[in-house]
């Protein structure tokens, strides 16, 4: 329906929006995980065939927009300690892992480990992915519009090709995520994609309909974590947890400008690598509305890599 409305990233909101209505109900919601594998490693697959060798044309322009990006992490995580400690009241370290933009399991797993209060860090961080993936298509469109819609052009690949590429994607992700890697079905999809096309042993893109649905259990793999989460948590900290998510949005949009000045690339597009999201979500946001998929979601993983550094430092300070 959001998709038919003409909503950006539609089937991804539209879903996000429907398996929350049911979490506040009570209900147990929840998806089985070779589903959720399979989607993110469709995702990859098709972020892996908008990569060809045109990307070592641009190495220059994305080291710049990738150090803005770094500096952005390190003031996003700052602003929101000193905000969720000084006005809510918070411990450093339980603020520190709260504030930390994208790898939540990281988060998560480091306060199970007795660092900060791993049920607040949670809820907070689950706060942040169900904000931005509902407001982040719809601002950008608004900023900016959508792109060409190149990444999502052209001719589709063979079924069985498809069938493959994410068969072998999810497996090897699985792999990877046993080792804990995050996001290791998307990595790995886009990998193996990107390395099939730039060799020519595959051509063309995903069919529009495998995106939809992975987008569409992408958004319910995201909402049905709410279901983690009890009244009691959602009156205490709706607050901090807005507060904390507004500060983190701000400086993305800041960051991102101080990026596309510098670089000259699409506002949108900057802002969309730059949002404090999920990777897998914000690298669905960027496929869905045309954005190069290659920067999207080098820009993504580069944050979870910087983020397994600055957050074990951050929490020492």
């Amino acid at each position: 329906m959001a998709a038919l409305a003409g909503i950006p990233a539609g089937a991804l909101i539209g879903s996000t929006v429907a398996v929350v209505a049911v979490a506040t109900t009570g209900q147990r919601v929840g998806l089985p995980s070779g589903l959720r594998d399979l989607a993110f490693a469709s995702i990859g697959v098709s972020l892996g065939s908008g990569i060809d060798d045109r990307i070592f044309d641009q190495v220059e322009v994305w080291a710049v927009s990738l150090a803005i990006l770094v500096a952005s992490l390190i003031a996003t995580i700052g602003l929101g300690r000193l905000i969720l400690t000084k006005t809510f009241g918070l411990d450093s370290q339980t603020a520190t892992l709260a504030s930390s933009p994208g790898t939540m399991s990281n988060a998560i797993a480091i306060a199970a480990e007795g660092h900060g209060d791993a049920t607040t860090v949670m809820f907070l961080q689950l706060m942040r992915l169900l904000i931005l993936v509902i407001s982040v298509p719809p601002l950008a469109y608004v900023l900016e519009g959508s792109a060409t819609g190149e990444a999502v052009a052209g001719d589709t690949m063979p079924i069985l090709v498809l069938a493959v590429l994410v068969g072998l994607s999810a497996g090897l992700g699985l792999l990877g995520a046993r080792r804990g890697l995050p996001a290791a079905c998307l990595l790995a999809g886009m990998i193996v994609s990107a390395f099939a096309h730039a060799t020519g042993l595959v051509h063309g893109t995903s069919p529009s309909w495998l995106l939809f649905a992975a987008f569409a259990i992408t958004g319910a793999v995201l909402s049905s974590r709410l279901s983690r989460v009890t009244a009691a948590q959602v009156k205490h900290k709706l607050q901090a947890g807005v507060s904390v998510v507004a500060t983190a949005l701000v400086l993305s949009l800041v960051f991102a400008w101080i990026a596309q000045r510098a670089t000259g690339l699409p506002f949108a597009q900057v802002w969309i690598a730059y949002a404090p999201g999920g990777v897998e979500a914000m690298a669905a946001i960027g496929l869905s509305l045309g954005y190069d998929p290659a920067y999207v979601a080098v820009h993504h993983f580069a944050r979870i890599l910087a983020l397994v550094v600055i957050v074990p430092i951050a929490l020492r300070l």
